[in-house]
């Protein structure tokens, strides 16, 4: 069983009390030290490892997020907060999940099942690698199936992730950034706005991809490879 060294970070000892417990209720967690004292904290996290960090965003001295920009190695984090609107900035640091407080304990298991999965995500061979893609959405860490990917669309400095039968997936990415985490030989690009996964394209037609959804997508004529590769693709 994989085991995740924990540290906690808030300056309100009854915040802290709860996590204690709760990490002493889960399996995969087991709790290196807390702090009331984001300095401290810091100093620590500088010289120690650990796999994942609980960290409160409004504290004294510094805040959750300044803590969290300011370490050289990043480990998971999970904020915990006591407010509804999150920083923008705690977005660009791709938070695992965040906890509102008062924390439940169904929501604290929930964030730390997501924790334990995007490591092994991370630690599995390259061919398990590409059976799913984590994106930030919503201040969170969204597991996507690329089987239900239909296609991905570029919003400027975001992209709009398109799933069979659910609602799209927003998150801030490039296509240059989203291709590289994608397998070449399932998703191609078609347009500088469209990314299309090859297996959901049904037909080509007047410069067009029709997929499975009934959605057509525009070819561009910087990306007409993507036609004989869709041919090779589905002569297989």
């Amino acid at each position: 069983m994989m085991l995740l060294r924990c540290v906690a970070v808030d300056d309100e000892p009854l915040a802290l009390d709860i996590i204690k417990a709760y990490v002493g209720k889960t399996p995969t967690l087991t709790l290196v030290q807390t702090f009331d004292d984001a300095i401290a904290a810091s100093e620590f996290l500088r010289i120690t490892a650990i796999d994942l960090l609980f960290v409160d965003i409004n504290m004294p001295d510094i805040s959750g997020i300044d803590l969290v920009r300011a370490l050289e190695k990043k480990p998971m984090v999970i904020f915990t907060t006591a407010y509804k609107n999150f920083a923008y900035e705690g977005f660009q640091l791709e938070a695992i999940d965040y906890l509102l407080k008062p924390i439940a304990f169904e929501f604290f298991a929930k964030a730390v099942n997501k924790a334990v999965d995007f490591l092994e995500y991370k630690n599995r061979s390259k061919p398990e690698l590409e059976e799913s893609l984590y994106v930030n959405s919503e201040y969170r860490l969204v597991k996507i199936n690329l089987r239900e990917i239909d296609y991905i669309e570029s919003l400027e400095d975001y992209i709009k992730i398109h799933i069979a039968g659910s609602k799209p997936i927003l998150t801030l990415l490039s296509m240059k950034k989203v291709l590289e985490k994608l397998p070449a030989d399932k998703f191609k690009r078609i347009h500088r706005s469209f990314i299309v996964a090859i297996a959901k394209v049904v037909a080509i037609q007047n410069r067009k991809a029709l997929l499975t959804s009934g959605k057509e997508l525009p070819i561009s004529d910087s990306y007409t490879s993507f036609i004989q590769d869709w041919i090779q693709a589905s002569s297989k």
